[in-house]
């Protein structure tokens, strides 16, 4: 489990201030810039180029450029940096410092037209997230966080909301692409719907994470994800006040992320626990 910020963790101090500062100012300019060629260069006709895991696992020719975009302003400012992106991008780099990208979160939601999709850019040095953007376009949103600084929406502080009673939660999932791993997923979801308020179901990983942030969730879980799918988003959830993690006392992972305000999470997580939510 990792606690939101703690102004004496000594880890908070380990990065430069000017640091952190740079890296925000690249990841803002790198989102806004995929943010706008994305929206305003949808075309009409837009098809799937490639598929991943299964078939209904896919990539865009949009996915593809916005990553190159997005690799190629990095090269530019941070060229001693390494890379790690969604759609192959990859290099060690000299600096320690990493870029974690997402160029499109919610590949399918951009296919059909559908608003919750977003970039996802996140820095990380030495394995330690130092910075987040999750940019969404279609929202008129930009959520950003610098560990130990707290969270942001726009301009305005981000804030998750005070833990509800277990039964009025309102908490976010996602699926994965491989038939078996959605039948367990559906299995896990089967027992928590009524158990909760309610399920939703947005598409976007690094949105999720956002909206338990600004309080539009309680609370969000999935298994399957992969580093660009939640480094930015778990660390704007963080620094909003929320508690993530996978399996209890493990950190948040591609076996399973959760996130909510204390109080909350504790209790998700150990249903998720006795469910079996972390595997197949």
């Amino acid at each position: 489990m990792t606690d939101p910020k703690d102004p004496k963790d000594p880890k908070l101090s380990r990065a430069p201030e000017t640091l952190k500062a740079e890296l925000l100012d690249v990841a803002l300019e790198a989102a806004l810039r995929a943010g706008t060629f994305l929206r305003d260069g949808r075309p009409d006709d837009l098809e799937v180029a490639a598929t991943k895991s299964s078939a209904v696992d896919v990539v865009t020719e949009m996915d593809i450029d916005s990553e190159k975009l997005i690799t190629g302003f990095l090269a530019e400012r941070r060229p001693a940096d390494g890379v790690l992106g969604e759609e192959g991008a990859s290099s060690e780099g000299s600096s320690g410092v990493q870029w974690v990208i997402d160029p499109i979160d919610g590949t399918v939601n951009y296919l059909y037209g559908r608003p919750d999709w977003s970039v996802s850019i996140a820095a990380r040095k030495d394995g330690e997230t130092l910075v987040g953007v999750v940019h969404a376009p279609m929202r008129g949103e930009t959520y950003r966080a610098v560990l130990g600084e707290g969270a942001f929406v726009n301009d305005r502080p981000a804030r998750v909301r005070p833990a509800p009673p277990f039964g009025e939660a309102l908490v976010g999932t996602g699926f994965g692409y491989l038939t078996e791993r959605r039948v367990r997923q559906a299995e896990v979801a089967r027992h928590l719907i009524p158990q909760v308020r309610d399920i939703r179901r947005g598409g976007s990983a690094a949105i999720d994470l956002c909206d338990v942030a600004v309080g539009r969730l309680n609370a969000y879980y999935e298994r399957g994800l992969n580093p660009w799918d939640f480094a930015a988003g778990d660390l704007v959830a963080r620094e909003a006040g929320a508690l993530t993690g996978g399996r209890p006392g493990e950190a948040l992972s591609g076996e399973l992320a959760v996130a909510a305000p204390p109080g909350l999470f504790e209790t998700l997580q150990g249903l998720l626990e006795d469910l079996g939510a972390w595997h197949d």
